[in-house]
């Protein structure tokens, strides 16, 4: 099994390579992220490395932008306008030094040093936890910038499967507690080629062995519709509008309508 250090690599280099073949107008391109743009989608992840480096944030007010919804928003936006006036070559050397200098420190940790405690977004944790969320969020970051310049890519292989199990990991929770269907109800996303995600409410909704042979609703899709799902990556009804759905159709859209688990 490919450990979290060797994916969080893989991430990293996923992204370089992809925006070294960018030309300098793709740099520009609107992603799903609101108010981003590919290049901002970089600064982001930059912002964030850095942070985790103990590197202090800039001095910088980026002012009100409709985009921000909360304090981890707000927080986002100094890192990724600060560099809005940089040249896209620059800030991508300065994601190089600085996920050059995350690989080196996670690179010198011992497991004892990954078990440690640590903070993460979803609340407390280990450090091994806190990059393994990071993996995910570069992937879906990459995904954001991949989709904005039409360059597909990076949908098979560890780090996808790493994301994909993320993803999956929030199903029972969409479905418990956003979509709160009647008790006994079944709901099973069917991703193609990463497998199926059956969610039973019984009590507290959970996620079963192996999928019923009737749920009460079953999605098929893609994996990157599952990703722009989860992460409410556009308007969900457009999203959604290419999920085969069997079984209960308004369960369905519900479902759809809720499946995002991102702050």
């Amino acid at each position: 099994m490919t450990s979290v250090v060797d994916l969080q690599e893989m991430a990293f280099n996923a992204i370089d390579e992809l925006c070294s073949s960018l030309s300098p107008g793709e740099w520009d391109a609107s992603t799903d992220c609101p108010g981003w743009s590919v290049k901002d989608n970089l600064s982001h992840i930059i912002g964030t490395e850095a942070t985790i480096l103990g590197r202090p944030a800039p001095e910088h007010d980026p002012g009100e932008k409709p985009w921000i919804r909360n304090p981890i928003g707000a927080g986002n936006e100094i890192h990724v306008d600060y560099r809005r006036s940089r040249a896209p070559g620059e800030v991508l050397d300065e994601f190089r030094e600085v996920t050059g200098e995350r690989m080196k420190s996670l690179r010198s940790m011992s497991e004892a040093d990954l078990d440690g405690e640590s903070w993460t977004p979803i609340g407390p944790g280990k450090v091994r936890d806190l990059v393994a969320i990071r993996v995910m969020d570069c992937w879906v970051h990459t995904q954001d910038m991949r989709r904005a310049v039409g360059k597909p890519g990076d949908l098979t292989g560890p780090v996808a499967e790493h994301a994909f199990g993320r993803h999956a990991g929030a199903m029972a929770f969409v479905v418990g507690k956003k979509v709160a269907p009647p008790q006994g109800t079944t709901v099973v996303f069917d991703v193609a080629g990463f497998g199926e995600i059956p969610v039973i409410v019984e009590g507290r909704a959970r996620v079963l062995d192996a999928a019923p042979a009737q749920p009460t609703a079953r999605l098929s899709m893609d994996l990157e519709t599952f990703n722009c799902l989860c992460c409410g990556r556009g308007d969900p009804k457009a999203v959604g509008a290419g999920v085969k759905v069997e079984g209960d159709e308004h369960l369905a859209a519900r479902v759809l309508e809720n499946m995002n688990f991102m702050v």
